[in-house]
């Protein structure tokens, strides 16, 4: 494969949206990987009557979505496939059929194209959206990054996108996404709940109710400082509108959502705010499909601007899942030399954020470029 800008094809089959990216890689220090399309096929209309992604539904879903989804990219992009020089794709985590799926269509073009293979970490590529903004300045290193899904809740330190990325904390239970979505089917809001609880919350005082903050007392910091717990909210929210059915009264639905979401909110700024005062970095990265919800972005904006920390936050086009960001991280591989990955590796479904890439690439265990 040249290394003179790459042209690379990404795959991203995780949860229910199948992505594929293609992106010109850069070459040399300085200069910044081009984004050319991004392509998603979203299954969320068929897991709508089902109240929440059902994994045989997705992985059925991307088998019927992946080759139109990669003719639209190359049109998009205006290349053929005998140009992609590179291809990747999400290893995990994720669905583990959903993954299977993704990673089976990209071995068959890589070895159809003669091409070299990425694998790499779902996560990593939600921090390597952030370099396909054109107008945002190069990403600076260390940064704290909150990535907040419908399956994931992390809290990251990221000190090389390549290779030092640590885990300081995640979600024991219910992401957040996940949590909006359980919180909306109690207040009988359609699916997705974000979207719904958003719009319900746009009518109601976010004091009304004082929800629980999960793993936020003093007692939780020494071994969950920067760990999330939502499944707690989500009960307290069940019981509180139980208890107002029981006495006859109406539920405020807009009160509720309001008071709910800001409950998330609250955590998830305080604990990624926390983490930037404890480890030194006046940077603070958003990423995941929940970015979206603009309470979080605006609260998380002005309380990091009032601590003095820089937040970074991809176009919104790019914080859901989408190969874009796949390609992305292969393209940042590809300029700092990294081995491509061979073809043993599967689906990994708890893939460690701290394995970037798999199978003969760099982890968080070795340090294997090319000569």
């Amino acid at each position: 494969m040249s290394q003179s800008n790459p042209l690379i094809l990404g795959i991203e089959t995780s949860c229910d949206e199948t992505g594929i990216g293609i992106v010109r890689g850069r070459s040399a220090p300085g200069e910044r990987n081009i984004l050319l399309s991004n392509t998603i096929a979203s299954s969320m209309d068929e897991h709508a009557r089902y109240g929440g992604v059902v994994p045989e539904v997705a992985a059925r879903a991307h088998l019927e979505a992946l080759q139109p989804a990669i003719e639209r990219a190359v049109a998009e992009a205006g290349v053929t496939l005998p140009d992609v020089d590179a291809v990747a794709v999400t290893s995990g985590p994720g669905l583990a059929g959903a993954l299977m799926v993704g990673i089976g269509a990209a071995k068959a073009l890589a070895v159809s194209l003669g091409t070299p293979l990425y694998a790499v970490n779902h996560l990593v590529g939600h921090i390597a959206a952030d370099i396909l903004d054109p107008d945002a300045p190069p990403l600076e290193y260390p940064t704290v990054a909150l990535l907040v899904s419908g399956g994931h809740t992390s809290l990251l330190l990221v000190r090389d996108l390549t290779g030092d990325v640590e885990l300081l904390g995640e979600t024991m239970d219910d992401a957040a996404g996940e949590a909006f979505d359980k919180v909306a089917r109690i207040l009988g809001l359609p699916y997705p709940g974000g979207p719904e609880i958003d719009r319900a919350a746009a009518e109601g005082d976010p004091t009304a109710i004082r929800f629980p903050r999960g793993l936020s007392r003093a007692s939780d910091m020494a071994k969950h400082r920067y760990d999330f717990s939502f499944s707690g909210l989500k009960t307290a929210v069940a019981r509180w509108i139980e208890q107002r059915e029981a006495a006859g009264e109406p539920v405020p639905v807009a009160d509720v959502a309001a008071s709910f979401r800001e409950a998330v909110v609250d955590v998830l700024v305080t604990k990624a705010l926390d983490a930037c005062a404890q480890h030194g970095v006046p940077r603070l990265l958003l990423g995941g499909g929940v970015i979206a919800n603009k309470r979080l972005r605006d609260v998380a904006i002005a309380r990091a601007e009032a601590a003095g920390v820089t937040v970074r936050i991809p176009p919104l086009s790019l914080c859901t899942d989408n190969g874009a960001m796949i390609a992305a991280l292969a393209a940042e591989l590809i300029a700092e030399g990294r081995t491509p990955s061979t073809l043993e590796f599967g689906a990994d479904s708890t893939l460690s954020v701290t394995q970037i890439q798999v199978a003969g690439a760099m982890s968080a265990a070795s340090d294997e470029r090319v000569a």
